[in-house]
């Protein structure tokens, strides 16, 4: 028996032989289209992110799924909050806190994977208030001033930068005479929100939400010198069921990059001395 082909025929083994070497190239062609919709159906690195980093952490992730391929989303809340849901059992991959406390918790609970958290930046408290203001170029003094109605801060059981706020305000010697006109945020975005608003005359808020475009813009801020609060170190640490902790491992490292030190201090961080990153 002979089959056409182009006016010309083939024999019945060498049409066999063309019909398996067909089968197995569409085989191989399937394979491959099922390993690329693998890959690109691969859930992205969830991070915890805490309430500061909102503005600052968006370009990192693009620079690192840019670099490496590996999608990456964060979910921002109090330093707290993320915590609690963590130990509750929440599927993330790295928390990244705003302070060294809340991810020590979580390696104590048996849930991190090295023995002390990675610190990755040191945070900066600022004074803001809005241009329309009794305030429009704020120093300390106005935290003295009995015009000053309103004051924004982070809740301090649950944000550091509300104890950072809270602390600044004791060594001042005004946390009981302002006790009272304080308006406490669930966390830092939010204590940012209210300032900017108005809803606050004003706002002891981090320095990564005071530098964002709409801040700026609304306002302006004074640096609260740090001998009124202990250092906001802000640390990390990677989980022990995440699914992806290569891929967190592999950001964290990215984080701690000269280049990525010197995006969080453009964002508003300090960035941590090469002396002090712990073995990742």
């Amino acid at each position: 028996m002979h089959v056409p082909v182009h006016g010309k025929t083939l024999s019945q083994p060498l049409r066999i032989r063309f019909a398996q070497g067909a089968g197995c190239f569409l085989a191989l062609l399937l394979l491959l289209c099922s390993s690329a919709g693998a890959q690109t159906s691969s859930r992205p690195l969830r991070i915890a992110a805490a309430a500061d980093l909102q503005p600052v952490l968006p370009p990192v992730l693009q620079a690192f799924t840019r670099q490496t391929g590996i999608p990456a989303s964060a979910t921002y809340e109090s330093s707290s909050a993320l915590t609690a849901q963590i130990l509750n059992g929440a599927a993330f991959d790295l928390f990244l806190s705003a302070d060294m406390q809340y991810p020590a918790r979580v390696i104590a609970a048996g849930l991190g994977t090295t023995s002390r958290p990675v610190p990755y930046a040191h945070g900066v408290l600022v004074l803001y208030t809005r241009k329309d203001s009794r305030w429009p170029r704020p120093t300390l003094d106005l935290l003295r001033d009995p015009q000053l109605k309103r004051l924004a801060i982070a809740d301090p059981a649950r944000a550091p930068y509300g104890s950072a706020a809270m602390a600044a305000l004791s060594r001042m010697g005004l946390a009981s005479a302002l006790r009272s006109r304080l308006v406490t945020a669930a966390n830092i975005a939010q204590a940012a929100e209210f300032a900017e608003t108005g809803n606050a005359d004003a706002g002891l808020i981090s320095q990564t939400a005071a530098m964002t475009p709409a801040l700026r813009a609304a306002g302006s801020f004074v640096v609260v010198p740090q001998p009124l609060y202990p250092a906001i170190t802000q640390g990390a640490v990677v989980l022990a069921h995440a699914t992806e902790s290569a891929h967190a491992r592999q950001l964290l490292d990215f984080l701690l990059t000269p280049a990525m030190q010197q995006q969080l201090v453009r964002s508003g961080l300090q960035a941590v001395a090469t002396s002090s990153r712990e073995a990742r």
